[in-house]
């Protein structure tokens, strides 16, 4: 115990820690997630969906320890939950809804619920709360009348007022409709909670929408002024799915709203939810948690398919999970993403757009060793004080760096297994970076075979990449 307190201060002052007053708000570039204080929010997400419903008090605990040690920020979880939410009470035996009437709260549910808050708080974590998985708002899921729904457009209203009541004061909340399903079918019921949601706090907190695979909340929901993010779900099918061209896709509508892959694939999971396939792996997550953020998103959802069920090899079980919750909490993946976290934050974080143009010669749009660029800046200016290159495989590639106006560039090499940092060394800026000569690099074990290279104007006197430029 006092090993694992230990641990837990040392994490603590690792990552950065969200502030416990800070409500989260929506950048003045509209880009990215901030504090009151205007301060940067990486958004580090764990699809927790079942920890609201089959988690006791403690289990809770050390689920949120452990995520933020891994610097995780956000817990993505669900209030009425997906796996028989409704019907199927909670670990102190309390069900939601007295009768599955969403006008008639269960107190004793719902003090799990502040439980489970203040809990996250005192770990720096947000809880992005979903009221309810989409399967209640759908004919037929009310378990006493037939054909209805459980949730129609009145009820959704009040429902969302009572949570926007209760939770008003608390800091660490955001708001997620939805939950595998697209927005337009029942429309009306979420465009009802989430002006009960508002009413409820005077819109104190944000709120965004949880769609199904391969499918984003802006194609119904852009427009919405409830809406103040996108979330994209890219879901769990092949290795190497495009992830970067939905985030970019979002990235450019108008009005600019910020975006964020909230369910890429699940590490652990089965390919195309098939046992048959092999699972997806820690390098297959990394790929795409530096895709999507290399693509203009605000921050990454991690997910592991032991985690979202909080599985406990019982007959609840589902998607042919491999190991018990618990055990899967030290998958390579979920530490290994902190390290994109630190990259990120060890930068000027307001200011990166994706740039594709600087990137010289072919590159492949849906293949494994697919780089991606993301920099500080104007776009077609030369004002960046960085460039960060990511690489999924070895390849020559070469880099325009006539948007660093510096005549002297600093080179790193960025591990995204470890988070370690290799200088390269220092470099005239000629206007173009190019590397080859992977063999010695290879031969020096460093790690491979993703990589990200960091190119500093020099005179900026940044720290190593991963190493917090602050103050």
């Amino acid at each position: 115990m006092i090993y694992r307190t230990i641990l837990l201060f040392l994490a603590l002052c690792f990552f950065q820690v969200v502030g416990s007053a800070q409500f989260l708000q929506i950048s003045e570039n509209q880009r990215f997630l901030v504090t009151q204080k205007g301060e940067p929010f990486f958004w580090l997400g764990d699809t927790g969906w079942e920890m609201l419903h089959r988690l006791d008090r403690e289990e809770m605990e050390h689920y949120m320890r452990n995520r933020s040690g891994k610097g995780f920020t956000v817990i993505q979880t669900v209030i009425v939950g997906e796996i028989d939410g409704l019907a199927f009470p909670n670990m102190e035996g309390d069900l939601p809804f007295e009768e599955f009437d969403p006008l008639r709260p269960n107190e004793g549910y719902f003090e799990m619920v502040d439980f489970a808050i203040k809990k996250a708080e005192e770990f720096g974590l947000v809880l992005a709360l979903l009221p309810t998985w989409h399967r209640y708002v759908l004919p037929g899921s009310h378990p006493l009348r037939n054909k209805e729904a459980v949730f129609d457009p009145e009820n959704a209203y009040a429902y969302g007022k009572f949570l926007g009541e209760r939770y008003k004061d608390a800091p660490n909340i955001v708001w997620v409709l939805g939950g595998d399903w697209p927005a337009g079918p029942q429309i009306e019921i979420w465009d009802a909670m989430a002006s009960g949601l508002g009413d409820g706090d005077s819109a104190t907190h944000l709120i965004t929408y949880h769609p199904r695979g391969q499918q984003s909340s802006s194609t119904w929901l852009h427009s919405r002024e409830w809406l103040d993010f996108n979330m994209v779900q890219t879901g769990h099918q092949a290795p190497s799915f495009n992830v970067y061209d939905w985030i970019y896709n979002d990235y450019m509508l108008t009005p600019p709203k910020p975006v964020l892959n909230g369910e890429p694939a699940y590490e652990e999971i089965g390919i195309w939810f098939n046992p048959a396939n092999p699972r997806h792996d820690d390098y297959e997550i990394r790929k795409q948690a530096y895709w999507s953020v290399f693509a203009g998103a605000l921050g990454h959802t991690y997910g592991n398919n032991n985690i979202w069920q909080m599985n406990r090899d019982d007959e609840s079980s589902r998607i042919w999970p491999n190991r018990t919750w618990e055990e899967a909490l030290e998958s390579p993946g979920a530490g290994q993403l902190g390290y994109l976290r630190r990259l990120m934050e060890s930068r000027p974080f307001l200011t990166r757009i994706p740039d594709q143009e600087i990137l010289q010669g072919e590159n492949p749009s849906h293949a494994s060793d697919h780089i991606r660029v993301t920099r500080d800046g104007t776009m077609g200016a030369d004002d960046a004080t960085y460039v960060m290159v990511y690489l999924p495989y070895y390849r020559s590639f070469s880099i325009s760096t006539g948007v660093i106006s510096g005549e002297k560039l600093k080179v790193w090499w960025y591990n995204p297994q470890n988070g370690q940092a290799k200088l390269q060394g220092v470099i005239e800026n000629s206007g173009e970076f190019s590397f080859s000569n992977w063999k010695d690099l290879i031969k020096e074990g460093q790690g491979g075979p993703d990589w990200v290279v960091v190119i500093d104007d020099a005179a900026a006197e940044y720290k190593a990449p991963g190493i917090s430029n602050m103050r």
